[in-house]
């Protein structure tokens, strides 16, 4: 792409987003197919956040992570669907420049916010099997809260370098998104202008971020399981993965999909990127609430109380 005086470029007033296809005929099926996921996802997120306020044997640092985790699921999903959901229905699918800013900064807060709670619930599970009978004093209620504000703090700073970053680039040309939300790598490849900058910014401390996140969960990982080796019984054993393999699950999921993204240049980006990009934005949040609750023994249990002192008060 040829550079211009970018100086003489004006503010775009919005962009337009090439969304997941541009086949007429599958605009609808689309739009309903993400409805349900949508409606699905906030449901399992809001579900599991009301049994764990609910629920007197759930007050434990475990579920208090999950119970943030799903907060956050529900946030992140809601930076990407709904405008995406009104596209899907539109003839121009647009989205304006300050919707843009915003939407970039709050899907790169969350999504750093969750790697970091991420890692929290692989150090409460740690504590949990490496240390029990110090689990308590290590694991308590302010050490718990400085990990979920320690886990937005860090969102909050990195989502703001890279937001300014993007913003601050030249858009004089083509003002189409060859995606269907605004992301750094499709919005790199509209600048009139040199990006190594932000390709670096993006690298280093993206990869500071997501990898430094990354390689601690999986400190913590081999720790555990270097300690689950030593337990002789075969129950011990089996409730220590149980307690683990989810939690595991989530974060194949999301760190994979979101490394594919992120931590490779601007040059490799592909077509296909907007498939991988689902699996982060759109079916881990779908997927979470399930992964946590169909392996949980915890929250079946929680959810028979409630639902049978719910009877119980209708029936007198």
């Amino acid at each position: 792409m040829a550079l211009i005086n970018w100086k003489n470029c004006s503010v775009p007033t919005a962009f337009t987003l090439v969304g997941l296809s541009d086949i007429p005929n599958f605009q609808v099926l689309l739009f309903v197919m993400f409805f349900c996921i949508y409606v699905i996802t906030l449901m399992g997120n809001i579900s599991i956040i009301f049994v764990y306020r609910c629920s007197s044997n759930l007050q434990t640092p475990m579920y208090f992570f999950l119970a943030n985790f799903s907060f956050l699921d529900m946030c992140y999903i809601s930076t990407t669907v709904p405008n995406m959901l009104s596209n899907f229905l539109s003839e121009h699918k647009t989205i304006s420049f300050y919707g843009c800013v915003f939407q970039l900064y709050f899907l790169l807060l969350l999504g750093s916010a969750e790697c970091y709670i991420l890692t929290a619930m692989a150090y409460d599970r740690y504590n949990a099997i490496c240390h029990p009978l110090l689990y308590t004093v290590i694991m308590n209620k302010v050490s718990c809260t400085n990990y979920i504000v320690g886990s937005w703090f860090i969102g909050i700073v990195n989502s703001f370098i890279h937001t300014a970053l993007t913003f601050t680039l030249p858009f004089c040309g083509s003002t189409t998104v060859n995606y269907f939300f605004c992301d750094i790598p499709p919005l790199l490849n509209l600048a009139y202008t040199d990006t190594w900058i932000n390709e670096l910014a993006t690298f280093v401390i993206g990869g500071f971020v997501t990898m430094g996140s990354f390689v601690l969960t999986m400190i913590t990982y081999a720790n555990i399981i270097s300690t689950m080796l030593k337990i002789h019984s075969n129950s011990g054993q089996k409730k220590a993965f149980s307690t683990c393999v989810s939690h595991f699950i989530v974060v194949a999921i999301f760190y994979g999909s979101g490394i594919f993204i992120y931590l490779k240049p601007k040059s490799n980006y592909m077509d296909q990127d907007r498939l991988v990009a689902i699996m982060y934005t759109v079916i881990a949040p779908l997927l979470n609430p399930f992964i946590y609750t169909l392996r949980n023994s915890d929250i079946k249990i929680a959810i028979r109380k409630i639902v049978y002192a719910k009877m119980t008060t209708q029936k007198y």
